[in-house]
């Protein structure tokens, strides 16, 4: 029955450890995702940008004030996206590592549950061991009580004899005396 339950909870701590899910779990996947989208975003701003830089609305194919003015605004646009991705890459890293830590932290917590388990095996099996040893003890003084039993019964049966011979015997002189 023992090693019955054991077996069970070995059997669960293995489907723990190998059922694991892909460590890109979904909200990680979501997160580099809007990076990703936030990247295309900046690439199109910075197209915006080339563009702006190339038009020339002013007399004689020059750039105005607000040629220039639209042109820093994306640029400015640019840098907050950029300030953006950064923050939400540092939210990545961050989940990132705490899924390893925490990945590290269950296979540590894994690990010292099979040797706790493995621990008590082992007991069990110094129990069982200590048992066996006893028990087999306890047959050889079983034997030894059953044949000092079997030698009183013998003495006893010789003692009851010898008795029943001594009043037979006494009985018969008894008779020869009174006759």
């Amino acid at each position: 029955m023992k090693n019955l339950i054991l077996t069970g909870f070995m059997l669960l701590f293995g489907l723990a450890v190998f059922g694991q899910t892909n460590p890109d779990s979904v909200v990680y996947i979501q997160q580099r995702n809007k990076i990703n989208k936030m990247l295309a975003d900046r690439r199109a701003k910075f197209g915006r940008y080339d563009t702006s830089l190339v038009q020339h609305s002013g007399i004689f194919g020059m750039q105005t004030k607000g040629d220039i003015r639209r042109s820093n605004e994306i640029l400015m646009d640019i840098a907050d996206t950029d300030d953006e991705i950064f923050i939400e890459l540092k939210k990545l890293f961050d989940y990132n590592t705490n899924q390893l830590n925490y990945s590290k932290f269950q296979r540590k917590q894994t690990e010292s549950s099979l040797k706790d388990a493995e621990k008590s095996r082992i007991a069990y099996l110094r129990s069982i061991s200590a048992l066996r040893n006893q028990n087999d003890s306890l047959k050889v003084q079983v034997k030894q009580l059953e044949t000092s039993k079997q030698k009183q019964q013998g003495i006893m049966i010789v003692l009851v004899v010898l008795t029943f011979a001594s009043i037979l015997i006494l009985f018969i002189v008894k008779r020869k005396r009174n006759t």
